[in-house]
């Protein structure tokens, strides 16, 4: 789903036959423009980045984890990744038998001060780290803290039928497209009722919502990167800045800048 401008360069994706240790942290630095490629794992994946931002794709929709969020991925769900600026990744990879508290589905969530400082000190420690008292107690406060933290609304599902993912697809490539729903339905051969009630039934939301959802996550990769929060209203097809901060707090329950002050204070 994002608008990346770099090239991309290939990501490595670690090949274990099974996972080391139950929980295992992996640390890494990515230049801007990385590309995760398409693939899937045995276990579950809590990726986070600490700073900067990351986009992740499965079949069936699109998450962005901006600061101080992270997005978890099931065992056996395919799922890419890219992120448009530098990144410092923070990942867990967790064994099923720890997550049996978990929904079945990618979701986005609110990381915590005492979880993020948790995932530091795990990412510290070597893959085959010792299984003694001291870190078996690491990693059941991580386990423990983990299934507290809260959903956020940072993703945006995909709808199955080929002619609306025709109309998501034009809208990801344009997100500023004017067009309204009654010239989309017409474009799709679709009467605007069949339009409306297909993307209900498909993705849980109403077509103004997933456009507008859509716009707002793609705005989330312009702000890491310093833009101005009017030019990226304009461009995300706002007619004012104050509409789309209104519109932005509104999904998200912070402003463009609150967001981003949380990262900076973090850091």
């Amino acid at each position: 789903m994002s608008q990346n401008s770099h090239p991309l360069l290939i990501r490595s994706i670690p090949r274990y036959a099974r996972l080391p240790r139950p929980v295992v942290a992996r640390v890494e630095t990515l230049p801007p423009g990385s590309l995760t490629p398409w693939h899937s794992h045995d276990w579950w994946q809590l990726a986070w980045a600490m700073r900067g931002v990351l986009n992740l794709e499965t079949r069936q929709a699109s998450f962005v984890a901006p600061p101080q969020r992270a997005i978890w991925v099931p065992p056996d769900i395919e799922h890419q990744a890219t992120n448009s600026s530098h990144t410092e990744m923070r990942s867990l990879y967790v064994a099923r038998e720890l997550m049996s508290w978990a929904p079945e589905r990618c979701h986005v969530v609110e990381i915590s001060p005492l979880v993020r400082e948790l995932i530091l000190s795990l990412g510290s420690l070597p893959t085959d780290y010792p299984e003694n008292e001291r870190n078996e107690r690491l990693i059941g406060v991580l386990i423990d803290q983990l299934a507290m933290l809260p959903e956020v609304a940072f993703n945006l599902p995909m709808p199955e039928d080929a002619r609306l993912s025709r109309i998501c697809a034009a809208l990801q490539l344009q997100p500023d497209d004017r067009r309204t729903m009654s010239e989309w339905a017409a474009h799709a051969g679709l009467s605007e009722r069949s339009l409306a009630r297909l993307f209900a039934l498909q993705t849980g939301m109403s077509f103004g919502e997933w456009r507008q959802r859509l716009r707002l996550l793609l705005a989330i990769n312009a702000l890491e990167r310093g833009e101005r929060v009017t030019s990226v209203a304009l461009d995300a097809g706002y007619a004012s800045a104050s509409a789309f901060i209104a519109a932005f707090r509104r999904n998200f329950g912070l402003t463009p800048t609150g967001m981003f002050r949380q990262e900076t204070a973090r850091q």
